[in-house]
């Protein structure tokens, strides 16, 4: 479930391409396993994937077993790459369903704040998630259900738990989940539940421990009829409700982050299974580490004021070498964030970037080497393949996967090294099937490996500014220089043109070939030269004169 962004209207935080939506696929449950967590699993059964995943259920890897693989469900940065890795390695094809949470206490009382409606307000918290996603190459779910937009089937459930004896009302119109009718099956995500946070003393619960599943409205708020009169809902239950409207009585995957296992995903389970009347809603539950900042033992949060925007993040570096930075960690392992960090990052995907051109270079003829080993890399490239997919089959070991790939590269440059003397027969097939790879599993996680020579970020749009100005500039003196001709006059000056019109041509030459990147290049006069973008050209036209 999609929880908007904090209470002010800023982008979402860098922390929130770390987290998980949810994923899943309908299918009934076969034999039963022992739980790591004292608790009997039942293992599915369906098509074995191939893949094994670290459960959150049972405390170890479990082979990933699903009722139909041609339908599925997941989402943000890490699981996104987990999301395409199954889909075009492991031919799942994932449905993804994303709900959004556009109503909470933080947005009414923001909104209250700068007196405009909750919609308005969880509207434009929404379009700025979406296009920071979009901003990190996230790819967009099947469908976004929105909590307002079902709270009719929300109240259902809720109506369905409560015959089911697992929840009760209040005279104060709040209904709650009676947890110790759940008895020994709460916890099945952790060992010991902790305990309840001290209630107020004008609280309506039977218990401490009990969790709303609807609140009463208070004044001010905004709220919808009820058989328990005017309120909304609380958080665990919208995500139930919307889940189970798409995956029905049973979730292959559920997935999020560490800190939603207790109680979040937890209260999730305890609803759906009374509701379903079933003993394992969820068979795999797949949770994320946090983004710490590197240096300190805390986690990246709004909260702490140790947080960077995406806006901000993609101002400095690339969703490309975002991607990276997250390949080179366990999806299950905190990540720690830096600077330095994403440098790192960075320097690697120019590396493999440079490593590419270079083996196009030497497919076209254009790097001269001595004679390459092409047995040896067509082994390594086979080898490297096998290593790959047992990497992503072992719970996504993209640490492996990538250690894998610089390996491949590193031998690769071995034997590309330039040489003044190249001798010995040509290999480009080998090396054309090393890009192939290269390019055909980094566009799988959602990296493109071209151009990475490029600065990333807005510093991208500074640097191609400042070549084309370098550039215009040396075409204006060139253009400059030919057509000068101060000195000579009558024949000499005719024969000093004709000479320095090869020069002229070549500069038409560049102001064509730029045209057709979107640069255009005007002439004023012998002196002056102005270029523009294109689709820009009221705010980006620059001149320059001699």
């Amino acid at each position: 479930m999609l929880r908007t962004p904090g209470p002010g209207l800023g982008a979402p935080l860098l922390l929130a391409a770390l987290g998980l939506g949810r994923a899943g696929w309908r299918g009934p449950a076969g034999r039963a396993a022992s739980g790591g967590r004292g608790k009997a699993w039942l293992q599915p059964t369906g098509r074995d994937t191939g893949v094994q995943v670290y459960n959150s259920l049972t405390g170890r890897k479990e082979p990933l077993i699903v009722a139909h693989a041609e339908a599925a469900s997941c989402s943000y940065v890490r699981f996104d790459i987990i999301r395409r890795i199954l889909t075009k390695v492991f031919g799942c094809n994932i449905v993804m369903v994303m709900g959004i949470t556009d109503v909470d206490d933080k947005i009414i009382k923001r909104a209250n704040e700068m007196n405009i409606s909750p919609a308005s307000l969880a509207s434009l918290y929404e379009e700025d998630f979406k296009q920071d996603m979009a901003a990190l190459k996230v790819l967009p779910p099947t469908v976004y259900l929105r909590v307002t937009e079902n709270i009719p089937q929300i109240v259902s459930f809720v109506e369905g738990i409560i015959a089911g004896g697992h929840a009760y009302s209040t005279a104060k119109g709040n209904v709650y989940f009676d947890l110790k009718s759940r008895g020994d099956k709460y916890g099945k995500l952790v060992s010991v539940a902790p305990g309840p946070v001290g209630e107020p003393a004008d609280s309506d619960k039977r218990h401490p421990s009990d969790f709303a599943l609807w609140k009463a409205a208070k004044p001010q708020e905004v709220f919808w009829s009820s058989p328990w009169g005017p309120g909304r809902p609380g958080w665990h239950i919208e995500c139930s409700a919307i889940a189970s409207m798409v995956f029905g009585s049973q979730l292959d995957i559920h997935s999020g982050g560490i800190d939603l296992a207790f109680p979040h995903h937890e209260n999730e389970i305890a609803q759906c299974e009374v509701f379903h009347q079933c003993e394992q809603w969820g068979n795999y539950f797949l949770h994320s580490g946090h983004l710490h900042v590197k240096g300190k033992e805390e986690k990246m949060s709004k909260s702490l004021k140790n947080y960077i925007t995406i806006k901000d993040f993609l101002k400095t570096f690339s969703p490309d070498i975002f991607r990276l930075f997250c390949l080179r960690s366990s999806y299950r392992s905190a990540i720690n964030y830096s600077d330095s960090a994403m440098l790192q990052a960075q320097q690697l995907l120019l590396g493999l970037g440079s490593f590419l051109e270079d083996a196009r270079a030497y497919m076209k003829g254009q790097l001269a080497c001595g004679s390459v080993r092409e047995v040896m890399l067509w082994e390594r490239l086979s080898s490297t393949k096998r290593a790959v997919r047992a990497a992503l089959a072992d719970d996504f070991d993209t640490p492996r996967v990538v250690d894998a790939f610089l390996g491949l590269a590193h031998h690769g440059n071995g034997e590309l090294r330039a040489t003044k003397e190249p001798g010995g027969p040509r290999s480009p097939a080998v090396f054309g099937a090393i890009i192939s790879y290269f390019e055909q599993f980094f566009e799988t996680v959602g990296i493109s490996l071209a151009n990475q020579q490029c600065v990333s970020g807005d510093g991208s749009e500074a640097t191609l500014r400042g070549v084309v100005d370098e550039l215009v500039r040396f075409r204006q003196q060139v253009r400059q220089f030919a057509l000068a001709t101060p000195e000579a006059t009558g024949e000499a000056q005719r024969q000093q043109h004709l000479e320095r019109q090869p020069l002229l041509e070549a500069c038409d030459t560049l102001r064509r070939g730029l045209t057709a990147h979107g640069i255009n290049i005007k002439d004023r006069s012998r002196t002056t030269s102005t270029w523009e973008l294109l689709d820009q050209r009221t705010k980006d036209q620059k001149s320059f004169r001699g």
